[in-house]
């Protein structure tokens, strides 16, 4: 039963929080209009749609993780109960975060609109600050030296190239 309502919050959760965020807020700045390409530069346009065709899966396959394999949701009012270090996670420690951005400056980059870049560097910015003053100290907090370790060995923001491993898949 846990199983199922983790999976039902995740998926109201990200109706509510990314739709708003990554596909309302954006649509009501440049109502899906193409201007010209940025810069008169039209391969924007096709790097638009490969982060927007790379944050959706992304996206998608962070939300599942919380609720299938952390038992809860991205809300921090229902957070996991088991620390999720698998999949996507195991190159960036926020890949939510990433994928949300990504679909954000897609569609700037997409639709030529510099108000959509505008806010997607706002939205990265509120998700800095809020990773630093919440969610970081509340996951220290709740998973002590596993996280730690998590931290040490996967960047915030930039995905490395190699997966990390816990030392407990190692043997």
């Amino acid at each position: 039963m846990r199983r199922a309502m983790a999976i039902l919050g995740s998926a109201v959760f990200l109706v509510l929080a990314p739709g708003t965020v990554a596909i309302y807020v954006p649509w009501r700045i440049s109502h899906w209009h193409s201007a010209p390409p940025l810069l008169g530069f039209a391969p924007f346009r096709v790097i638009g749609v490969l982060m927007i065709a790379a944050g959706l899966p992304v996206l998608l396959d962070s939300f599942a993780r919380f609720a299938l394999q952390g038992l809860g949701t991205p809300a921090p009012v229902a957070p996991p109960r088991r620390l999720v270090v698998t999949g996507l996670y195991r190159y960036v420690r926020n890949p939510m975060y990433v994928a949300v951005v990504s679909l954000i400056v897609g569609q700037g980059l997409f639709f030529g609109n510099v108000r959509v870049l505008e806010y997607g560097l706002a939205v990265w910015l509120g998700f800095h600050l809020f990773v630093l003053l919440y969610e970081e100290p509340t996951l220290r907090q709740n998973f002590g030296a596993d996280y730690q370790r998590f931290c040490a060995n996967v960047p915030r923001w930039i995905p490395q190239l190699k997966p990390w491993r816990p030392e407990s898949e190692k043997l």
